[in-house]
């Protein structure tokens, strides 16, 4: 076998093979031999058909079977000698031979990269320590409050944070729209329920009042006939309410099934529930800081064929969560080309850094992992020892333990510096 390799691109290889025509003769030889002890053709008893016979019948067929199994064999032993690593499968071409025998094919593919990490020492992450003060446990126990209101009618003009009660009907030149009409409605000012001129229209108003105004649609409004149209409201409110906020005592605590201990236990429950949340958001935070450092020092150039592979597991992924099943209304594939190439970067930059630091998967972690996914479930010590006594399972854990040990690692041996932040601060939407 002769082999010859050219690179046509960072890492596009194209792969000559040339097989000379005695082996493949010899191998079509053997299997017209065997095929002819067990043919049936007519006029001829089994395994008394003529050679010339068989290969008349079987000969092309067999032919084309023998270079393709050459084909595929020499193929892989042809990148082993080259000590090649494709990055997918390869797009095959057979080429004609000058005395039309042998076989001679082109293979063009990728090849994975060769990763070296640099600058490892570098990467710096701004790691946050949450303080929680009363100031922050007073706004988790008003938020817990606000779950667990009730609402009293008033006499007076609403105002943020009240609750009204109206029917309304919406209409575009007068004619009825669709979804345009509600009865008995709940609106509570100041959360956004509504379109904003909508909800702007029924601050200071009674119980009795009729009052009809105009709104106006978002031009990327989800009905089509509505977006940027001002479309005309009559409103008739029913009564306006006002949020009642129970006391935090015995009671308040029994609410969220704390039956002993009372207030006391239930503050400090709140308090574990603000720490596991902030540690988790942290947790979350440096790694999001690790992968970027990393990735902005380590720009490698990634196969194609992964990036592509990766575009369409996305978009499979995507429409599961929609529920798509039409592939003609799935996500345009585009849509994930940024992050797939993210990831398939960062996947490399990782499997080469458990690579160099020998790093193999803590058996702890993934118990602990296993031990986070079954948090929620009221017998989650029994799910925890089904999950880690299914191989299965554990198989698909395994690999995001050892990424976040290379994490670790990477936080370990960077530059970590830390930043005290209260919990509110810190836990706000826009961080």
């Amino acid at each position: 076998m002769q082999v010859s390799v050219e690179s046509t691109g960072k890492l596009e290889r194209r792969m000559r093979v040339e097989l000379p025509a005695a082996p493949i003769d010899q191998e079509i030889n053997s299997r017209l031999k065997s095929v002819g002890k067990t043919a049936k053709i007519k006029g001829f008893r089994p395994g008394k058909v003529p050679p010339q016979v068989v290969k008349q019948r079987y000969g092309q067929r067999i032919r084309e079977e023998v270079l393709s199994d050459m084909m595929r064999k020499s193929y892989s032993e042809a990148v082993r000698r080259e000590n090649l690593h494709p990055a997918g499968g390869p797009n095959i071409e057979p080429q004609k031979t000058q005395d039309g025998k042998g076989l001679v094919y082109v293979a063009t593919f990728e090849v994975m990269p060769e990763v070296t990490l640099k600058k490892l020492d570098q990467i710096k992450v701004s790691r946050p320590e949450i303080t929680i003060g009363k100031p922050d446990l007073n706004s988790m126990l008003e938020k817990l409050q606000h779950q667990k209101a009730s609402w009293k009618e008033v006499a007076r003009a609403s105002s943020k944070g009240d609750r009204v009660i109206v029917d309304f009907d919406g209409t575009l030149k007068g004619e009825p729209i669709a979804g345009g009409k509600g009865r008995e409605i709940a609106v509570v000012l100041g959360e956004g329920q509504m379109l904003e001129d909508f909800e702007k229209a029924l601050f200071g108003i009674k119980a009795g009042d009729e009052k009809s105004f105009k709104v106006k649609f978002p031009k990327d409004y989800q009905a089509e006939e509505l977006q940027g149209k001002k479309v005309d409201f009559a409103v008739v409110t029913h009564r306006v309410e006002e949020q009642v906020l129970p006391p935090v005592d015995d009671e308040f605590a029994a609410m969220f099934g704390i039956a002993e201990g009372g207030i006391d236990r239930f503050i400090e429950d709140v308090k574990e529930n603000m720490r596991r949340e902030a540690d988790a958001r942290v947790s979350q935070d440096t790694r999001d800081q690790v992968i970027a450092a990393l990735l902005e020092t380590n720009n490698i150039d990634i196969p194609k064929t992964l990036k592509h592979q990766e575009m369409h597991a996305m978009q499979r992924d995507a429409m599961q969560r929609l529920g798509v099943e039409d592939a003609a209304k799935a996500p345009a594939l585009e849509n994930f080309a940024e992050m797939a190439e993210k990831r398939v970067r960062l996947g490399l930059l990782i499997r080469q850094l458990i690579t160099d630091q020998s790093l193999t998967v803590d058996s702890a972690m993934v118990r602990v992992r296993v031990e986070q996914m079954c948090a929620g479930y009221e017998s989650s010590d029994d799910m925890v020892n089904m999950y880690m006594s299914n191989p299965q399972i554990v198989e698909k854990i395994e690999p995001m333990v050892l990424e976040q040990q290379a994490i670790d690692w990477l936080m370990a041996n960077g530059k970590v510096t830390a930043r005290k932040v209260a919990f509110n601060d810190y836990m706000k939407p826009q961080n």
